[in-house]
């Protein structure tokens, strides 16, 4: 990910959500192993939103989602999963897009360890996704340019794009801030 390709992370988190999808997660593992998926559900937040992290001011919890666009913020959910998402917007302002499901490209047999799933089962949803990728909180504040994670932004990105209302949360469902690609078999709900 250059400077130049990820300027658009600098956006309000609801712009640059759209923006993500078909974006690509490059995963090194410690072993070697590189792990690949393309980003195709993704869901907006940011400080102006009760269902945020960063709605209720910074936090030693949520301090990396007020840093630098293009970090990871990694949190711990439910006592046993993980989720992670990409830092968006102008420093200082709390805002992230959650990765909800990519499609595996590369090392789906390796996911598949980790996940004891296979198909779209490996990373339809965002603890899912984490599991797969081995993405935990010692990644929390983790820069997406760098290695041992990385964002890529392909040259094209193809896809009908939906826009719907956020899943998983008890607050501001309402809100249309959730974006998938049409017909792609790992987003973890349609609204078709």
């Amino acid at each position: 990910m250059s400077n130049t390709t990820s300027r658009f992370l600098d956006g309000p988190a609801s712009e640059v959500a759209p923006q993500l999808l078909g974006c690509i997660i490059e995963r090194t593992l410690p072993t070697g192993t590189i792990l690949r998926g393309r980003i195709v559900e993704t869901e907006a937040y940011d400080q102006t939103d009760t269902a945020s992290h960063s709605y209720k001011g910074k936090t030693p919890r949520t301090e990396i989602m007020f840093g630098p666009a293009g970090h990871l913020y990694v949190y711990f959910t439910y006592g046993m999963h993980y989720c992670c998402n990409v830092v968006t917007g102008p420093s200082g302002y709390g805002a992230a897009v959650l990765i909800r499901a990519v499609e595996p490209l590369q090392g789906q047999e390796d996911m598949a360890l980790r996940r004891s799933r296979h198909g779209r089962e490996l990373t339809n949803g965002p603890a899912k996704f984490c599991q797969a990728f081995a993405i935990d909180t010692s990644l929390n504040g983790h820069d997406l340019q760098t290695p041992p994670l990385k964002l890529i932004v392909p040259l094209e990105r193809r896809g009908e794009i939906v826009q719907t209302t956020r899943i998983g949360i008890s607050t501001a469902k309402d809100v249309p801030w959730r974006f998938y690609y049409r017909d792609n078999p790992y987003v973890s709900k349609t609204n078709s």
